[in-house]
């Protein structure tokens, strides 16, 4: 059984999924890449820098999968009259802008 937040689900298709499965594995990547360096004993500053590029990367993604959201689930919702959206929206706005 799926337990999702707020028992709605959004329905992509394969090549959505492909693209943004491929971000995120990019991302594992870039933090597999950050642990080695710690392992390694790089330099504080180097590190820095990647997990400065991480959040670069996750910000990327959000603001990306936001805009398809805004785009598909809300412009549907809104169109059928359902203005629950706009408060789903008004708390994602307040969470990104911590």
């Amino acid at each position: 059984m799926d337990h999702h937040c707020c028992g709605k689900k959004t329905k992509r298709s394969a090549d959505e999924k492909k693209r943004i499965i491929n971000r995120l594995n990019r991302i594992n990547g870039q933090i597999n890449g950050i642990s080695k360096m710690v392992e390694n004993d790089a330099y504080c500053n180097d590190v820095l820098i990647q997990l400065s590029a991480v959040k670069n990367s996750v910000k990327s993604l959000s603001a990306y999968i936001l805009e398809n959201h805004l785009y598909t689930c809300v412009a549907r919702d809104l169109e059928n009259g359902d203005l629950d959206s706009m408060d789903e929206l008004i708390s994602l706005f307040k969470r990104f802008n911590q």
